[in-house]
């Protein structure tokens, strides 16, 4: 075997260790950091919700600010949404795997720390590979609150998330260093119209583009 076919073996084989010892963490309960699209995020089990007051406990963040999970498809989604409306489901065909996490009516049964007042949650699919194979492994959403204490800068690499938090978390997905300044879209589903909650990777004339301006609440 050639060198750099030793070198790729090598690669694929410690990702796939560190997936799987990260899979074993979530489904124990705990919370890691791992890349997203946008910026490092932490991740525990959505569906567990002592893993997902773990999440509050470490970011210090009130359990009234809901925080947003990632699917791996369709299926997912129905589990956690009560209706998928034509709004969403336009700009999913436009923008999903991507950086737009869309606040649904949420199901009965969902953990009550993600969901807002209203009763939403906040989704979307990542188009991050490593964070897409940790929920296909999972089974289960991942919850994807940056990596950081509520207040704090972003964590944009492994390292600076290991900053934060190494004295409370023992897994830190390596995925390079992110690039976003602004971390993901967040617009809330309003009957027939959107409101756009935060401006992120996607602006609002993108959104405008597919659902028309007179559909986005001011």
């Amino acid at each position: 075997m050639s060198k750099s076919a030793t070198g790729s073996s090598r690669v694929k084989e410690t990702r796939a260790e560190g997936i799987s010892a990260a899979v074993a963490a979530l489904t124990r309960g705990d919370v890691i950091a791992f890349p997203t699209e946008t910026l490092y995020g932490l991740g525990a089990d959505a569906l567990n919700p002592a893993a997902v007051e773990k999440v509050f406990q470490l970011k210090g963040r009130d359990t009234t600010n809901p925080i947003p999970v990632l699917i791996a498809d369709r299926e997912m989604l129905l589990n956690l949404v009560s209706e998928i409306p034509l709004l969403a489901e336009k700009l999913i065909a436009r923008f999903w795997p991507g950086p737009l996490t869309m606040v649904f009516p949420a199901r009965r049964d969902i953990p009550r720390p993600l969901v807002n007042a209203r009763g939403g949650i906040g989704v979307r699919i990542s188009s991050q590979p490593i964070a897409a194979e940790l929920i296909q492994a999972l089974g289960h959403p991942l919850t994807a609150t940056s990596a950081n204490p509520s207040g704090k800068p972003p964590a944009r690499t492994a390292q600076e998330a290991s900053e934060y938090f190494s004295r409370q978390i023992d897994i830190f997905i390596d995925g390079g260093k992110l690039t976003s300044r602004t971390g993901s879209t967040v617009l809330e589903l309003v009957k027939d119209s959107i409101r756009i909650i935060r401006e992120g990777e996607i602006d609002r004339s993108q959104i405008a583009g597919v659902l028309g301006a007179e559909r986005i609440l001011a």
